[in-house]
């Protein structure tokens, strides 16, 4: 008998013009063919339906390279289906979806749906329960999974028609012992034959609002998943293929189609990664070794991404977001811009010549000069250059030659800039180019080692998707009391391995790709291990799985799913943006006379923002007690602030807010602990009021926790505008009332929102109150709520930092007004100017964060963070903002590199110089803000990424510590393990306090 090798894949990528399809030969491939292995290739234009698109260039890749089917291993397939749905709010493709949160005590402040644009929740929020569950971050359990609860949730669900229901537990992805989302998922379907049921832990890891957010959309298109993968399934029958089929991935490897069918968000952005493996192997660069930067030039936009030694795409390691939705799954890192062959070229006021953004897009064969158009496109530059030729030649050849010249000059400018901003290194790397827009480019690029434009790069996206990899991946949270994290990293690498095996891997073909191990803030003994293995598909293994797995349904079901609906999107009533330059606070007068600031939603937010600014990358991210607080507000609560002026001597003021791990506040949410920590010290004091709240810290989230325990909802105290801190510090003592009235700490109290709360009423230092706590606090999840001994008027007059939340939300604000004005790139000048201008702050430093160190060390997170400076060419135009602020402020230093330390909160800034000169340039108690200058929003340490763009900024300190004796040995470097001189920025502006500024304004 004859066995026949299927030794051939087909890869197909639908894109938004056209579907590209190739046969590659690995057999080929493997002897040295010139041509990698492609038998032949395919470009058709995209159908509306997709299917036939595809039935279409697969057949034509059989034909033109007369391939028996039964030489066929895999077909593989990238498709924008899945997420275009999700974009365009089309209400036939999704579905309602039932949210079950599993915790005992946490995740009632922040809601699902929370952070989801109003027209997509009104599609897809179906219903929300909540029963016994979650784990705490060392793998504990918070508490066991009760049957009765799930049971009586199946009810509800039930009674609403929905089929299909996420599954999200506190810490679900480190939960190896007790599987609760698991167990959850097998009473359900036992109570709900048939439905589609997603677990959180299953899509995402760490994070739990981003991790739920992701499970939401994938539950929501599941049902159209499964529809879709039926077609694609048909379409190989209609061609006699018997072949497994694989469906690509974000991260630039496979999911068989039962995989992709139940959770098809894996599949969201897998173009562009398509098009970067496929980049690498027609370069003859996929061994490893080596990364490399691949330019995907489309007709409207240019994507800019790394491929690395491991030879799968960087991926972003922060969060990102989908359809207006934050999401912490997997995507490529790329920087797109206004670049393609539809690029308008046109000459400006100032006889400057533009290329782009604007494109004329897949209108490109009616609009460009050389097919008969009227308009001069990039492609009509390339043609006119000689660089290609298409249409008609002489339409291009007859474009004056300066112009043609300047364009040229323009195009290879944006394109070095691009590849600038994903490098990492100042050292020249390889750069490849593909896409049907690749003729664009020059022969020549500075930054790159040398420019690589490989055969068929126009169908690299359908390269890429043929010669996909199996992956198999693990985040976890491992404890390294009983194990070293060396241990740790080898457990991580072998579970990596047995999913890799589990997805269809060949055991003797993996590899680790990559491995990354980070200590937990504030968390003593544990380490996040995430380590990725990948290896080749074993067809035989994924066949037989497929045919075990049947037709996963009727097909007579995707006629009702593409006809349920008429109109795409569910209609809701749009608000209105604020104007965040007519916006004016409220300011009101109290029953006693006092003038009161009314926090609004618009306050909110730009606090929130500030405080993230102020936390000097440390206290953690804001944004649940923004979600927390802004639900309060639409439910009728009131927030109000005062003016330390308007304190009595005799008034009893409290303030406290939170101590623990943000490891842990990502995944518990926003809960009420600091509220149960006051109602514990109070009782132990027999108080049962007090007159006013001030803030432990302006910094990260603790700047918001006086509005929640001064809210009607609770005390109804007003918070003073101020704090203890005037940025983010990692210890209760280093506050400016320690520093001038030592033994002032104690009584104090500690909640864990789960029951538990102690009390420390003596100490002997100040120093020890947070030893003990801390330790306590360990014991008691690694997050508490903390209330400190109540305090008085004068001690607040006298020692606090004032005006700081003024000082949050003028802040947010200067971010606001330059979203609004498109002038993201003026942020750290408007920020300046709000917090007392160049003569108190400074842009420190511009650049690109190229390494990040971190490690565990007495609970607290310490590292450094690197940041190369720009290349001249490589700073963005000059921006105009509509503010009085409007030109971009020169760094304090420029050229080498940055180096900042970090003990949570950033220590210092120390730069060295192009000839090696090393100097520290800003130091605590100055605070150090790092801007993320594509958002404008400050990046707190576990937000820190390489390749990021930042802009660094300096703020000078509070008066409260520039006395030396204060300054260094309690909130400066000293403190923090550092011995380095301290360098004042500048003279300290008390800043403007909103009240004084607008009351009787509203």
């Amino acid at each position: 008998m004859t066995v026949i090798e299927k030794s051939v894949r087909i890869g197909v990528d639908v894109g938004g013009t056209n579907t590209d399809a190739v046969a590659i030969d690995l057999a080929l491939a493997d002897k040295g063919d010139q041509n990698r292995g492609i038998i032949s290739l395919k470009k058709t234009p995209t159908t509306p339906d997709a299917t036939s698109g595809i039935t279409a260039a697969v057949r034509a890749v059989i034909e033109s390279g007369n391939i028996s089917p039964s030489r066929i291993a895999s077909v593989t397939i990238g498709t924008t289906h899945f997420i275009n749905s999700v974009i365009e709010r089309d209400s036939r493709r999704l579905q309602r979806v039932a949210v079950i949160r599993l915790s005992r005590s946490f995740l009632r402040e922040v809601p699902p749906f929370s952070e989801f644009p109003p027209d997509l929740a009104a599609i897809l929020n179906g219903y929300t329960g909540i029963i016994d569950g979650g784990l705490h971050i060392d793998g504990s359990q918070e508490a066991p999974i009760v049957e009765a609860q799930v049971v009586e949730q199946c009810k509800a669900i039930r009674e609403r028609g929905i089929n299909a229901i996420v599954i999200a537990g506190v810490f679900s992805p480190i939960d190896e012992t007790f599987h609760q989302e698991t167990r959850v998922r097998d009473i359900m379907l036992r109570e709900i034959p048939g439905a589609d049921i997603v677990c959180s832990h299953e899509v995402a890891n760490i994070g739990f609002l981003e991790r739920e957010n992701a499970s939401i959309l994938n539950a929501g298109i599941l049902a159209y998943a499964r529809t879709t993968i039926r077609r694609f399934k048909r379409a190989m029958r209609s061609l006699n293929l018997t072949c497994p089929l694989f469906i690509t991935q974000n991260n630039g490897t496979i999911l068989d189609s039962a995989s992709a069918a139940r959770i098809p968000i894996r599949t969201f952005s897998s173009g562009a990664t398509n098009s970067m493996r496929g980049a690498a192997y027609l370069a003859r660069l996929d061994g490893g070794g080596s990364s490399a930067i691949v330019v995907d030039i489309g007709g409207t936009t240019s994507d800019v991404g790394v491929i690395l030694p491991s030879g799968l795409p960087r991926q972003a390691s922060a969060y990102v977001t989908v359809a207006g939705v934050r999401v912490n799954y997997s995507m490529p890192q790329l920087h797109s811009i206004g670049l393609g062959g539809g690029s308008l070229v046109r000459t400006d006021d100032k006889g400057t010549v533009k290329v782009g953004p604007e494109s004329v897009g897949h209108f490109l064969p009616e609009k460009a000069l050389v097919f008969g158009g009227p308009v001069c496109t990039a492609t009509d530059i390339a043609v006119a250059s000689g660089r290609a030729a298409i249409g008609d030649t002489s339409k291009a050849e007859a474009l004056d030659g300066a112009f043609v010249e300047n364009a040229t000059k323009r195009i290879k400018t944006l394109l070095e800039r691009a590849i600038e901003v994903v490098k990492t290194s100042p050292d020249p790397v390889p750069v490849l180019l593909v896409g049907g827009g690749a003729v664009l480019a020059p022969d020549h690029l500075d930054g790159a080692s040398t420019l690589i434009k490989p055969p068929f790069h126009d169908v690299a996206n359908a390269v890429g998707a043929a010669i996909c990899k199996v992956c198999g991946s693990v985040d976890i949270v491992q404890g390294t009391t009983h194990q070293t994290e060396a241990q740790a990293i080898e457990h991580a690498k072998k579970l990596a391995v047995e999913r890799a095996v589990a997805a269809g891997a060949i055991p003797s073909s993996i590899t680790i790709a990559e491995v990354e191990s980070m200590p937990l803030q504030y968390v003593s003994n544990q380490i996040r291990t995430i380590v990725k293995a990948i290896g080749e598909i074993d067809f035989h293994a994924t066949l037989e799985a497929e045919e075990s797995d049947g037709a996963n349904g009727e097909e007579t079901d995707e006629e009702e799913i593409e006809e349920a609906a008429k109109d795409f999107a569910v209609k809701v009533t749009e608000q209105e943006p604020i104007d965040p330059f007519a916006y004016r606070p409220l300011i009101r007068k109290s029953e006693a006379g006092v003038d009161e600031w009314i926090i609004s939603e618009t306050d909110l937010a730009w606090i929130a923002d500030g405080c993230y600014v102020l936390g000097c990358a440390g206290g953690g991210t804001p944004q649940p007690s923004f979600i927390q607080l802004r639900d309060m507000l639409r439910k009728g609560y009131e927030i109000r602030v005062i003016d330390q002026s308007a304190l009595r001597d005799t008034d009893v003021i409290f303030w406290g807010g939170h101590m623990g791990s943000p490891a842990v506040s990502v995944e518990r949410l926003q809960s009420i602990e600091t509220v149960e920590a006051f109602r514990t010290l109070m009782e132990y004091l027999n108080i049962t009021t007090f007159d006013a709240v001030m803030g432990l810290e302006i910094g990260g989230a603790n700047g918001m926790e006086p509005f929640l325990v001064g809210s009607t909802r609770f005390f109804n105290a007003p918070v003073i505008d101020g704090d203890w801190m005037g940025r983010a510090y990692p210890t209760y003592w280093q506050t400016t009332l320690a520093v001038h009235k030592p033994g002032e700490l104690v009584p104090c109290a500690i909640d864990s929102g789960d029951g538990k709360s102690i009390l420390m009423v003596k100490t002997s230092d100040d120093e020890i109150v947070d030893r003990a706590l801390r330790a306590s606090c360990s014991e008691m999840g690694s997050r508490v709520g903390m209330a400190a001994r109540p305090t008085n008027a004068k001690y607040v007059r006298d020692y606090g930092v004032l005006n700081t939340v003024s000082l949050a939300w003028r802040v947010g604000r200067a971010i606001s007004r330059c979203e609004a004005t498109n002038s993201l790139s003026l942020v750290a000048e408007s920020i300046i100017e709000e917090v007392g201008g160049p003569e108190a702050a400074k842009v420190i430093f511009r650049g690109k964060i190229v390494a990040v160190e971190r490690r565990l060390f007495k609970g607290h997170s310490h590292g450094v963070v690197h940041i190369a400076a720009f290349d001249q060419g490589e700073e963005e135009d000059e921006a105009a903002g509509s503010g009085s602020v409007n030109r971009r402020a020169t760094p304090l230093v420029s050229g080498g590199t940055l180096k900042i330390p970090f003990k949570n909160e950033n220590i210092l800034a120390e730069h060295t110089a192009d000839d090696g000169t090393a100097s520290v340039v800003a130091a605590v108690p100055d605070l150090i803000a790092i801007l993320d200058n594509g958002s404008g929003l400050a990046l707190g340490v576990p937000e820190f990424r390489f390749g990021c763009h930042v802009t660094v900024v300096g703020i000078t300190c509070s008066p409260r510590w520039t006395d030396t004796e204060f300054g260094i040995e309690v909130g400066g470097p000293k403190a923090f393990g550092y011995d380095v001189p301290y360098k004042a920025l500048g003279k300290y502006v008390e800043p403007r306090s909103v009240i004084e500024e607008y009351k009787g304004a509203s």
